[in-house]
């Protein structure tokens, strides 16, 4: 689940800078492909660290927040970054305390999106192999 370089990333963005949009995600320093992003999104959103929800209708438009469970990995991320700090020259240090701003930040997020009900599915819409499918209605 977290074993690739690009996911860490991603979550690390969210979870630390509080990133949401697709095009946010792109614009961070390492560079990911989008093509890559687009799929760890996915993976992350299938094993229920993110979820996808809408924020524009026409065009679609998604942004992605932590879950419960993706809020969780906070401590996991926070210990990563203070062996850093101990161990890899020339990384920035976090002004004291923004590491657990951030952190109480992503868990209320968190709390506000597991308590949101799941948007509901547009009557001309149906699912197939996991992506809705727009129905056309013939004139």
């Amino acid at each position: 689940m977290l074993g690739d370089k690009w996911t860490l990333l991603v979550v690390r963005d969210m979870l630390l800078l509080g990133k949401r949009r697709f095009g946010e995600l792109l614009r961070s320093d390492e560079g990911i492909p989008t093509n890559i992003l687009a799929d760890r999104l996915r993976r992350l959103e299938e094993d229920g660290i993110v979820r996808r929800r809408a924020y524009q209708r026409r065009p679609a438009r998604y942004e992605y927040v932590l879950t419960r469970k993706g809020a969780d990995l906070f401590p996991l991320l926070r210990e990563i970054v203070r062996w850093a700090d101990l161990y890899i020259p020339g990384v920035a240090t976090a002004p004291p305390g923004w590491l657990e701003k951030a952190g109480r930040a992503a868990r209320r997020q968190a709390e506000t999106v597991e308590e949101a009900p799941a948007p509901k599915e547009s009557p001309k819409s149906r699912r197939h192999r996991g992506k809705t499918l727009r129905v056309r209605r013939r004139i």
